[in-house]
């Protein structure tokens, strides 16, 4: 069974409410019902944090070395101005998949970039919460074709 830690970061507990032209109307409790779901057909156990505290990410970071598997992460904000969740993620050495609601690139220049995706083995963005089962069923496959 894989294990994985899904990451959500800062002002994504606002989900459904806060600025739903952008990020819809889907809550982040609903998103993570879907995302146990999903696990649950594919024989996965999820571990979910959200914090809006960077150092509460890298602590849940570190701590995923003991026992993940792979890592699901929408750093949020922190995507474009955190390299401390990078290095986290780099030194836990797990595979891991960038996920976020809204296409980034089709917005504001400054969140063209993103620290966390070349230690990622992917990104998923722009498709609403839809994000969050791509990714998931990304790292999973990727994970099984591991061993």
């Amino acid at each position: 069974m894989k294990r994985v830690l899904v990451l959500h970061g800062p002002n994504l507990n606002l989900l459904g409410w806060r600025e739903p032209e952008v990020y819809g109307h889907t809550t982040l409790d609903e998103i993570n019902q879907r995302l146990r779901a999903l696990a649950d057909q594919r024989g996965a156990t999820l571990r979910i944090v959200q914090s809006n505290h960077e150092g509460a990410l890298i602590d849940a970071i570190h701590d995923a070395r003991e026992w993940a598997d792979g890592v699901l992460i929408n750093p949020g904000a922190y995507t474009h101005t955190s390299i401390a969740l990078r290095d986290a993620l780099s030194a836990i050495a797990k595979p891991c998949v960038e996920v976020h609601l809204s296409n980034v690139y089709r917005r504001e220049p400054f969140r063209h970039h993103s620290f966390i995706t070349p230690v990622a083995l992917g990104i998923v963005a722009g498709f609403g919460w839809r994000s969050y089962m791509l990714g998931l069923t990304a790292l999973l496959d990727a994970l099984a074709e591991q061993g």
